[in-house]
Order: structure tokens, then sequence, then C-alpha cells
């Protein structure tokens, strides 16, 4: 089931939530709906499952406007994040409860619990009540109830907020295995970037009721349209400085930016500057390498004070600086460098690892 967003706005009284949203969801998608708290994600999941009234707009079902369709026309499975799972009944009545307010046979109702139970792998749980499983699998409980009414389209809201690190770890591949079977087109609501970046197959990120960027996950890491994409998506090191100009003589170009940290030279860019414009350069901390071997000629190779690390074991973390330019450098099986809390160190930023980015200015303050 394919799903288009059409301008869609949506308004409480002079709060506008969402403006003029256009999205549109591919067919069999684990599309999800990305950015802070405010930014319009779980309105636009409302609107979509027909909770709250379009004001402007419409949403179209592989090609048929449902805007004013009621809820329960539209063929929508939801999973909240508190589970809203019955305490008296049994895992089994649980599944089964919204099937039988279809008028399901009793052979059709059968055929579809069990189906379910076996993709949420609850077979075993079956006639246990809620309060006798743990958070993860109450949440698979709420899963298989959503799937078992054969939904056009299964929407998430922030399903995992409830539970520790461990289990959303789980329960993440759990979600990733079962949409792979079942191939539901489905809409997953969170601010949680891992779980957009190791999940979905697109994640739209948004910011003050506006889609800022859609993309595939591994394009929306290595080329965000903006500073505010590129900080929320992972950690980067956003450095403001001027374009000073592109040497074009250079196979695909490269770009020099004046910053408080020096010139940085850099072979990426989104947007087109002229010399004098006002940038943002952004630098993944994993794409920052240590100098240990330099010369003095090296490009984009900076002296810095190492403020303190942190030891994690397959990686390391340093906080920098180099006056007052803050820069955080991630190191996967570092060599045994030595540098301690206040020695000085050199850096060096691959040009393919920097990217220029236009200011933030036209972003709002959010809702």
């Amino acid at each position: 089931m394919e799903v288009v967003f059409k301008n869609v706005t949506k308004r409480y009284g002079k709060t506008v939530a969402v403006e003029n949203l256009n999205l549109t969801i591919a067919s069999g998608a684990l599309h999800f709906l990305l950015g802070p708290s405010g930014c319009g994600k779980t309105t636009t999941l409302r609107m979509l499952a027909g909770l709250e009234n379009v004001t402007e707009g419409q949403i179209l079902f592989d090609g048929k406007d449902v805007t004013k369709s009621p809820a329960a026309e539209r063929g929508i499975g939801m999973v909240f994040q508190n589970y809203a799972l019955w305490p008296h009944m049994t895992v089994l009545k649980n599944i089964e409860y919204g099937l039988k307010l279809r008028g399901l046979s009793k052979e059709e109702l059968q055929e579809r619990v069990t189906e379910v139970l076996q993709i949420t792998q609850l077979v075993r749980f079956a006639d246990r009540l809620p309060g006798q499983l743990s958070g993860g699998q109450q949440q698979r409980v709420a899963l298989a109830r959503a799937l078992a009414i054969r939904p056009n389209v299964l929407l998430l809201d922030e399903p995992l907020s409830n539970l520790d690190a461990k289990l959303r770890h789980e329960m993440r591949d759990n979600i990733s295995r079962i949409h792979k079977q079942t191939g539901i087109t489905t809409v997953y609501v969170t601010h949680d970037q891992k779980e957009a970046l190791s999940m979905g197959t697109n994640i739209s990120v948004m910011h003050a009721g506006s889609l800022i960027q859609t993309a595939p996950p591994r394009e929306l890491y290595n080329n965000p349209r903006s500073p505010f994409v590129a900080g929320f998506i992972g950690e980067t090191n956003l450095i403001s400085g001027t374009f000073a100009g592109s040497d074009n003589k250079i196979s695909g170009g490269m770009h020099r930016v004046e910053t408080d940290l020096g010139w940085i030279d850099v072979s990426r860019k989104i947007g087109s500057y002229k010399v004098g414009d006002k940038v943002i350069v952004s630098i993944r901390p994993e794409a920052i390498e240590l100098a240990l071997i330099s010369k003095p000629g090296d490009t984009n190779c900076f002296d810095v004070t190492l403020n303190y690390l942190t030891y994690l074991g397959e990686s390391e973390q340093l906080q920098l600086n180099r006056g007052d330019t803050l820069i955080r450098a991630t190191l996967f099986n570092a060599t045994n460098h030595g540098l301690t809390d206040g020695d000085g160190a050199r850096i060096r930023i691959p040009e393919a690892s920097a990217l220029i980015l236009p200011p933030d200015d036209q972003l709002g303050a959010g809702t």
C-alpha cells in the first residue's frame, strides 16, 4: 500500500503542528518519521490513522483519497508505546479480541491467531496474562494484535521507548524480521536515531512541523542537506566558516573554507556558494584521524589540545580544542598513541570526509 501526503497541513487554532507536508511512503517500506519532540511526527501519524482531522491537503492510499475516511475504514493497525493490552485477558484472547469484532468465522480467526503467534514467536506464551510477560514480550503481543487484522498500513508510535537498552535492541531485530516476513507498509515514529538508521528503508527528518529531508539511512548520514540533519542523525562537528572559493582544476572540484580552526579544504558540498558566503562544515567524529606522522605542509592538519579521553574498549572518544573551537573525534581500534588529558596532538581531516552545508537560518524555533 503506497501512502501519499499531498500538501497536508494541520493547525490547532493558530498553532501549526504540520505545515504543507508532501511525502510518499513506498508500498512495503519500513519508513521512519524522525525528529525532536514537538516536530509534528506523531501528529502526522495520527492524521494517517484518521485519529486527527486534516486541516488542508490530502492523504492517498494507492491513489485513493482517504482524507475524510473514518479510522475504522482505513485498514490501519497501530501499536502504541504503552502497549494498551487487556490485563485480564491472555495473550491469545488479546489477539482474538479485534478479530471477533470483525465477525470472522471460527476457522479464519484460528488461522490468523496461529499465524501471528508464530510470526511474533509467542506460541508458548499464548495462555499467559500480560502481567506475566516481560516488556518486550508485551510489545510483541501488541504487534501481533495489530498484524492479526492484516492491515493495509501498520503504524508504530515510539514502540520501544518503555524498554531497557537490551530489550530495545532485541525488539529492533524482531520488528525488522517481522516486517521482512509480512511486507506490510509500516510507518514508525521515533526520536531515536539508532532505531531509524539500523531498521529503516527510508527516513523522513522533521523539524517544527516541516519535512526537512527524506532519504535512505546511508544517504541521510553521509549526505545530510542541512546542519540540523547532520547533527540529528548521529554525531558531527559543525564548524562555522566563510566560503573562500573553489579549485575546479582538481577532479570533482576542491573547495576552501576559512574557519577559526584554520583553512579547511573540502571536496563535497551541498548547494552553491560565492566567495564570502557564510557556511557550515560538517565533520563526523569517526572521520578525524590522529596525524601521528605528518609534515607541516600536509592539508587539513591542525595542532590541537586533548581536553579528555573516554576509553570504551572498541573505541575511544576524544574531546579536543584549538582555541575556542571544540572538536570531537572517535577512534576505532586505536593504536597506542599514549595521549593523556592536556597533551598536545595533531589531527587530520580527510577532504572527502567533510561536507560544506548552508547555515540553518531558515529553520524555525520549533513547537
